[in-house]
C-alpha cells in the first residue's frame, strides 16, 4: 500500500500545472505549464502596484481555470523570451539581479543597434526582479 501511495504521488508530481509567466513578441501574460490557457497583460499596464493586482487577479483565474477545457500545450522552441533567458541562468545558480544583469550585457551585444529591443529587455529584467521581490516567481 505504501509503494501505491508512493507511485501516485510521483505521478501527481508530474502532472502538476503551473502558473507561467510568458514574454514574447505577440504576447506578454501568465500561461499554464500544462495547456493553453492564458491571462495577457493589458498593453496600458505599466503602475507596479497595478501589475501587482493583475498578478493576483491571474493566480486566482489560473486556480479556476480547467486544463481539459483548454488545448494541452506543445513543446515550444526557439523561444526569443528574455523572461526565459533571465530563468535559465537563474536555474544554473546565479541570483537573480546577476543574472538580469547578464542577460542584459547579452542583449546589449546582440541587439546594439536595436534600441528598442534593448528597451523591451531592460523592462523585462526590471519586472522579473520585481515579481521575484513580490514573491511570484
Amino acid at each position: 500500500m505504501d509503494q501505491r501511495s508512493a507511485n501516485r504521488n510521483g505521478t501527481e508530481a508530474k502532472n502538476a500545472r503551473g502558473l507561467v509567466w510568458s514574454t514574447e513578441r505577440a504576447f506578454q501574460g501568465w500561461t499554464c505549464s500544462q495547456c493553453e490557457w492564458n491571462y495577457a497583460l493589458p498593453t496600458l499596464l505599466s503602475d507596479p502596484e497595478a501589475r501587482t493586482a493583475y498578478d493576483r487577479l491571474a493566480a486566482s483565474k489560473f486556480g479556476d481555470h480547467k486544463c481539459g477545457d483548454h488545448l494541452s500545450r506543445g513543446v515550444v522552441t526557439g523561444s526569443d523570451s528574455f523572461t526565459a533567458r533571465i530563468r535559465k541562468l537563474v536555474s544554473q545558480g546565479f541570483k537573480p539581479k546577476d543574472a538580469v544583469d547578464l542577460m542584459m550585457q547579452e542583449v546589449a551585444l546582440e541587439y546594439r543597434n536595436q534600441p528598442n529591443t534593448l528597451a523591451e529587455a531592460k523592462a523585462d529584467g526590471e519586472d522579473f526582479l520585481r515579481r521575484v521581490k513580490a514573491g511570484l516567481i
